[in-house]
């Protein structure tokens, strides 16, 4: 529990308009990486490229958001990551890489999910406990599917990242959830 009210705190802070949405996308890339959005590498390359010529100006982030336990999986924030000086094609290729090697681990989505409650009942995240226990159970009953960032999240803060492993990326630091 205290890795996940660690990363929901640090994301919670810097997102304060997160919804349930948003924190399950967080927790669900942090357990299984990007291997879900791997189907079609030539539609992938011009999704990617699509989204660097129109994603315009966000929110300051950090180049890169550890989102797992052991550090190794990130959020590599596009604005940020291109403004460093870094090349979209080496972010493009890890990305790939990570989807098609990182290990998913359901069970860490089942317990990072089961958490959120537990976070809620001692006030570490801001969100009513029994609106949290619906919304997992019935992530639970669905069988944990994808999900897009709320609207509330997409609009307040534009997303534009990649889920990486930072083994793929190695010039690339970084920040912890602490």
């Amino acid at each position: 529990m205290k890795f996940v009210g660690q990363l929901l705190g640090h994301h919670l802070q810097r997102y304060p308009l997160m919804q349930l949405d948003d924190i399950y996308k967080l927790l669900q890339q942090s357990a299984l990486g990007a291997g879900h959005a791997l189907d079609d590498v030539m539609k992938l390359r011009e999704t990617f490229e699509t989204e660097i010529a129109s994603m315009g100006s966000g929110p300051e982030e950090p180049v890169a958001d550890a989102i797992s336990p052991d550090g190794r999986l990130a959020r590599i924030h596009l604005r940020a990551y291109l403004e460093a000086g870094h090349a979209a094609d080496s972010l493009f290729d890890a990305f790939v890489q990570t989807a098609r090697e990182y290990p998913p681990a359901p069970d860490k989505l089942v317990k990072f999910c089961g958490c959120v409650a537990d976070l809620a009942a001692a006030d570490g995240i801001s969100f009513d406990q029994s609106e949290v226990a619906q919304y997992f159970a019935k992530i639970a009953h669905d069988g944990y599917p994808i999900v897009r960032h709320s609207a509330a999240f997409r609009k307040a803060y534009k997303p534009a990242y990649r889920v990486v492993c930072l083994d793929f990326l190695p010039a690339v630091e970084p920040t912890s959830p602490s």
